[in-house]
């Protein structure tokens, strides 16, 4: 087990960031870096124990301070899309940035995929660590109340990327983070994810509209192409979605983490499970990847997918959603599980 701390160059205005690289006793690397929080590398095994990058990301920091598609980073203060930019709490109308169309996606403009994160290593029992910190204020983007939040990744011995999420507030306000890795188990810029099967633990999902705003319904997956309620090879059905932007409602039996999805790259023999304890997961196929951006080489389209696990999307406009609110003398809790193995 090992863990490296060493300069990633500094935002434009002159903030240090750091990056860490993470090995653990299997010789699983993981990088992260205090910009953004975000996960640049996991280099993970095949069935002939050759390791791979198996997420898409850039190579120096000047890649993260262009405007990209959120590569590996911490998303917040709510992840997906809220409605028009605007919500109503407690009587108060909030107004946010408008950065998605007529929408509010990721935290807005300047969202926590921007800031520099406060970064602590840490040996834990499990495997190699880093905490990230960041306060963001009363007003920031829009939302009210300081929010104080923590996101510890670790690297456990048994090849599991764990994110375990955490804030606190003074002010009542939506939360709902997340990472926004894309994942290619064939190794990033080797090729697409249309030869990956896929199997995601949902049986409904949250149909939208022309904006991939919720409509408040949630319907089953029986009989159109998001139904990986059993294992489907990704290219036989993205072409009649039209490509992957959509919420799946996991199917959950009890509270805690539970399974999520499962994905496997036949030729390599990797395999990804994802497992939650938050009530959805966004399946994206990276259908806005348009070869203009890479780590080493451009990413074209569908070059990674995402499972985003999290709240479902423009939840704080749907009563009827699990509800993103978080109040004063509350704790937000989740954790995320990315498990890698073989087959």
């Amino acid at each position: 087990m090992a863990m490296v701390k060493a300069g990633f160059g500094q935002t434009k205005n002159g903030t240090p960031v750091d990056i860490y690289t993470l090995t653990n006793d299997s010789g699983t690397v993981a990088k992260l870096t205090s910009y953004g929080a975000a996960l640049t590398e996991l280099h993970v095994a095949d069935r002939h124990g050759r390791l791979a990058n198996v997420v898409l990301g850039f190579p120096t920091l000047d890649g993260y301070l262009e405007r990209h598609p959120y590569f590996g980073v911490t998303v917040g203060r709510v992840a997906n899309r809220i409605a028009k930019g605007t919500f109503t709490l407690d009587g108060a109308t909030y107004k946010l940035p408008i950065n998605n169309g007529p929408n509010t996606l990721h935290g807005g403009v300047v969202g926590f995929d921007q800031a520099v994160w406060k970064a602590e290593m840490l040996h834990t029992a499990a495997g190699p660590a880093v905490k990230f910190t960041h306060q963001s204020p009363d007003g920031d983007q829009g939302f009210p109340g300081n929010l104080w939040v923590t996101v510890i990744y670790t690297l456990t011995n048994d090849n599991q990327i764990r994110i375990d999420y955490t804030a606190t507030t003074d002010k009542a306000t939506p939360v709902n983070l997340t990472n926004h890795s894309y994942f290619n188990l064939a190794g990033a810029g080797r090729g697409t994810i249309l030869e990956h099967t896929l199997t995601i633990a949902a049986s409904h999902y949250t149909p939208s509209d022309e904006n991939l705003i919720p409509t408040g319904k949630i319907a089953p997956v029986e009989g159109t192409p998001l139904d990986f309620t059993k294992p489907a090879l990704v290219e036989a059905r993205i072409v009649q979605a039209g490509g992957y932007d959509h919420n799946f409602v996991i199917d959950r039996a009890a509270e805690g983490l539970v399974p999520a999805a499962r994905l496997v790259h036949e030729p390599s023999g990797r395999v990804m499970e994802t497992l939650t304890t938050t009530p959805g997961v966004q399946l994206y196929t990276g259908n806005f990847l348009d070869g203009t951006v890479g780590n080493g080489g451009a990413y074209p389209k569908h070059s990674g997918l995402c499972l985003e696990t999290q709240h479902f999307p423009d939840s704080v406009n749907h009563p009827n959603f699990p509800s993103t609110i978080l109040r004063p003398g509350q704790t937000y809790r989740q954790t995320t599980v990315y498990k890698f193995l073989t087959a």
